[in-house]
């Protein structure tokens, strides 16, 4: 039916009334976050704790969900697939960004197929190590490694993760032989590390601090330029002789790409809100995590610059298409 010319303000004024009812009665029912990892991991932590405050903000339920596996392609191409209707988001994070250089057809596109909706956290990935590995700092490590070409794993959390990324790029810049386990989270990862399976793990700051303290887990190094607050006995690479090291970490929510802009925008809005308050923003800094926010806007150039880095990094180590 052809609408009249002098008919077109009020049809558009009826439609923004109506997205914005939607907007505001939003969400009527539990709202699910899948986490493309196993439980007890980095990403996952983070999630938990966002979502337990907008389980209070909505009052609805925000239930994590983790669906791993596949390089975080099973969670992340079922939120690509889910209904737009705001009830189904991703906690994404750099192997989003990885995916797009490491896959030669990944069943998801992050540019295409999602709307940004805010950066939450970055971090750093640390290197850890077995305290049975004969090694008691960075540079006793690398010479390890070079006498024991092959001989020494480390875990990751899956092909293409980021810490895979991170000991790839290990690899180039200390010119050493380490081999890849992976696994499919960050905590099954852990666990085989801890109990002496595997000798070393890149592992962001969170799931690794308690394993640090008690002593279960030796921390040798830290990819950021400057050393975390929340473990400051812990040196960097660049300090500790690789220069110009740097293997960041970050978690960020996502949305199917045609979820309405009103709520997306309230998603921005509110979870913002949770990482400027000072008890979460004071928790994450104390694990280890830099509290993030700002606009859609900002988030989707911050992925695009990912995207472009890691496909740098992927150039630079070699590491073939899966």
């Amino acid at each position: 039916m052809r609408i009249p010319v002098g008919m077109l303000p009020l049809v558009a004024a009826s439609l923004l009334a109506s997205a914005s009812a939607v907007a505001q009665n939003y969400p009527v029912r539990p709202v699910r976050v899948i986490v493309p990892f196993a439980a007890g991991g980095n990403t996952d932590i983070t999630a938990r704790a966002i979502g337990a405050k907008l389980t209070d903000v909505f009052g609805q339920q925000v239930i994590v969900d983790n669906r791993p596996g596949g390089a975080t392609n099973i969670g992340t191409e079922l939120v690509a697939k889910a209904p737009a209707d705001g009830y189904t988001l991703l906690m994404g994070g750099a192997t989003n960004a990885i995916n797009m250089s490491t896959q030669a057809k990944p069943p998801y596109d992050t540019l295409r197929d999602f709307a940004p909706v805010i950066l939450c956290v970055k971090g750093a990935n640390v290197l850890s190590i077995h305290p049975s590995v004969p090694a008691r700092n960075l540079k006793e490590l690398i010479a390890l490694a070079k006498a024991r070409p092959g001989q020494l794993n480390f875990a990751s959390s899956g092909p293409g993760s980021s810490n895979q990324m991170a000991a790839e790029l290990f690899k180039v810049m200390a010119k050493v032989n380490i081999v890849h386990v992976p696994y499919k989270g960050n905590a099954p990862a852990l666990t085989d590390t801890i109990a002496g399976h595997v000798e070393m793990i890149f592992s962001g700051v969170p799931a690794l601090i308690p394993h640090i303290q008690s002593g279960r887990l030796r921390a040798i190094a830290i990819g950021s330029l400057k050393r975390f607050t929340a473990i400051p006995e812990v040196p960097t690479f660049d300090e500790s002789g690789v220069r110009g090291y740097e293997a960041t970490t970050w978690f960020g929510l996502m949305a199917p790409v045609k979820t309405p802009t009103e709520i997306v925008a309230r998603w921005n809005t509110e979870v913002g809100k949770i990482l400027a308050s000072p008890d979460l923003k004071g928790r994450f800094i104390n694990e280890g995590l830099e509290p993030m926010g700002g606009t859609q806007e900002e988030f989707g150039k911050f992925i695009r610059a990912e995207i472009d880095k890691y496909a740098k990094v992927v150039k630079a180590t070699g590491l073939l298409l899966q």
